[in-house]
């Protein structure tokens, strides 16, 4: 299998010539979304989104929020801020949002 991740690729790399490396390469890309907040008051710029679960694709979602307006204040109300974001993570809904510079508070 030498470098590969599977016997498949192992197979699939044997059938092709040379000229292809393989995992040589990163590629990045983006995808577009969009995000419409639970509460927006748009002429102070302040955001207030209401959680009970927070899963982690909320979480890169706030977070991409975040980067892309940090003009904008962002404060997440959660049902229960010391819920854990895995089973198996010290970080609690309100650790990771104190981490990611986002406001929260218990809703």
């Amino acid at each position: 299998m030498s470098g590969y991740r599977n016997k498949l690729e192992a197979r699939v790399g044997a059938t092709l010539p040379p000229e292809y490396a393989y995992e040589s390469t990163r590629l990045p890309y983006t995808l577009a979304h969009h995000y419409l907040p639970d509460f927006i008051d748009t002429a102070a710029k302040r955001i207030v989104e209401v959680k009970g679960r927070f899963p982690a694709s909320d979480r890169a979602k706030m977070k991409a929020i975040r980067q892309q307006y940090p003009d904008y204040e962002i404060e997440i109300r959660f049902q229960s801020p010391q819920t854990k974001i895995a089973k198996n993570s010290k970080t609690t809904y309100a650790g990771w949002c104190e981490k990611n510079d986002i406001a929260w508070s218990k809703a």
